[in-house]
């Protein structure tokens, strides 16, 4: 990589050039990634594309007239000192909020390029060229404000977030919600019946260990191949299969670890704890992201977890 100082007024504007491509098609991604659920911000960013279009053929007609036909491939990632930006596959799925701030980012290093490159130029036409393009970027980063108040009223942005927030719920916390009572729940039943079955903590947690585990791989398959997501919008099913297992493990192994503890009886007294701490947590994400009431989201889960830690202390009694 080269040092932004060290490149010649022609590359910087042959980098401005490939720069301004690169955003144009980035935006035009952008556009095409949120055109299914956010038709409103894929117009803002359509325009946004365009624009840098027309950017790019200013620069191209200025560098002509300066340096010729050829232009030379200098890009961000050969420079040092710039942010390079993400590939859009590295977003996805495609997030109002990250987009949006990706783009902000985008305009603000511009702006940032431009104004630094006319402030070290000694040539009076390619300073006054430089500064130009500084003042055009900075307009263009007032473009942005402006394409989202005619393409985005507030009504149509609330509307837009709202269905933002109902993805992610679909996407990452149904998946993860389901996996977390299953593997706090579920697992209850095994690990206390082999406690009080032997009253040996070590058995206890060999048992919980392997219905943790066992359950997490179960629903970690089951969730990724009950729906691939086409029709539900749910997301790719691998990511829903790995975030279900992974909860479900955690949520059997967090009342299964206090049986490392060798004294039996404070063990379960805080494998206990540890399943109200998981009954209050499922609780709260049920209020907070289900929009269930909270009492009567802890009594549903709170009566399901009682039936199931009864059911594992008399087979355990037996």
């Amino acid at each position: 990589m080269r040092n932004f100082d060290q490149l010649t007024e022609r590359e910087v504007l042959a980098l401005a050039i490939s720069s301004e491509e690169e955003d144009g098609r980035i935006y035009a991604d952008f556009a095409e990634g949120l055109r299914a659920d956010y038709p409103a911000s894929a117009n803002i960013f359509t325009e946004m594309a365009a624009e840098e279009g027309e950017h790019r053929r200013w620069l191209i007609d200025l560098y002509r007239e300066k340096f010729g036909e050829h232009i030379p491939l200098v890009r961000r990632q050969d420079v040092r000192g710039f942010i390079t930006p993400k590939a859009v596959w590295q977003l996805l799925p495609l997030r109002l909020d990250a987009v949006r701030g990706a783009a902000s980012t985008m305009e603000l290093e511009a702006a940032r390029f431009y104004r630094t490159a006319a402030g070290r130029s000694t040539d009076a036409s390619i300073r006054k060229l430089l500064g130009d393009l500084a003042e055009a970027e900075v307009a263009h980063e007032h473009i942005a404000d402006r394409l989202m108040a005619e393409n985005l009223p507030e009504n149509v942005r609330a509307e837009e977030d709202e269905a933002a927030r109902r993805v992610f719920v679909l996407r990452f916390i149904q998946p993860g919600l389901a996996g977390l009572m299953d593997g706090s729940v579920s697992t209850l039943a095994p690990v206390f019946a082999a406690a009080f079955a032997t009253g040996n903590s070590w058995d206890a947690f060999l048992v919980g260990m392997a219905a943790s585990i066992g359950a997490g791989i179960s629903m970690g398959f089951a969730e990724a191949l009950s729906d691939n997501g086409s029709l539900t919008g749910r997301g790719a099913p691998w990511i829903r299969g790995a975030i279900c297992g992974v909860m479900t493990t955690l949520g059997g192994i967090g009342h299964t670890l206090p049986y490392l503890i060798p004294d039996f009886f404070t063990a379960t007294i805080l494998a206990v704890l540890v399943v109200l701490a998981e009954l209050a947590v499922i609780s709260w994400i049920r209020w907070k992201y289900m929009d269930t009431p909270p009492l009567s989201a802890a009594m549903q889960v709170g009566l399901g977890g009682v039936l199931v830690f009864a059911t594992g202390i008399l087979i355990g009694n037996s």
